[in-house]
């Protein structure tokens, strides 16, 4: 069985003992999967959705787990004009992150941020990555650093910025 096939089996036992049914892959990465869910809806009541992030690794789960946990303290659903998706339920043996579901613009995907403590990369390093994200972003390169420092001054310091991760308005 794959790493993969591991996690689809984790997300739907999930579904099952909270009374979702499993949906659509929404994403997958180095840190997971996400899956749309639907609730069973009571008579004459519409399907609530939300989506569901199932873990490769604890310590990524923890992480993104307690960043999401560091948002809700602090009632943050938009940074800049960006959704953020609300954690719902957490499932610390399955790994498992139920959230809302977002539409653009959004900011999501925290597993590999860093809670309380700026990551300590080279100076060298930082100049490629800031140069790589300016090239990504273009013009809205100053839109997502006010983004980031937002997060930051949260104590959450955001390492994967990819127009996948920060979208933006058109």
């Amino acid at each position: 069985m794959g790493f993969k096939d591991e996690l689809r089996d984790r997300a739907q036992q999930y579904a099952r003992q909270n009374g979702l049914a499993l949906s659509d892959e929404l994403g997958a990465g180095v840190h997971g999967i996400v899956f749309l869910t639907e609730s069973q809806p009571e008579k004459g009541q519409p399907a609530a959705r939300s989506a569901i992030k199932a873990h490769q690794r604890q310590a990524d789960y923890r992480r993104e787990r307690d960043i999401y946990l560091r948002l809700r303290e602090h009632r943050v659903s938009n940074i800049r004009s960006c959704h953020v998706p609300q954690l719902l339920e957490f499932h610390d043996a399955l790994m498992i992150l139920e959230m809302t579901v977002v539409t653009r613009p959004f900011v999501l995907d925290f597993a590999g941020a860093y809670l309380d403590q700026a990551p300590d990369f080279p100076e060298e390093t930082l100049a490629d990555w800031r140069a790589d994200k300016q090239e990504q972003f273009g013009t809205r390169w100053p839109e997502v650093q006010a983004i980031l420092r937002e997060l930051e001054s949260y104590g959450i310091y955001m390492e994967d910025v990819s127009p996948a991760n920060i979208s933006l308005a058109d």
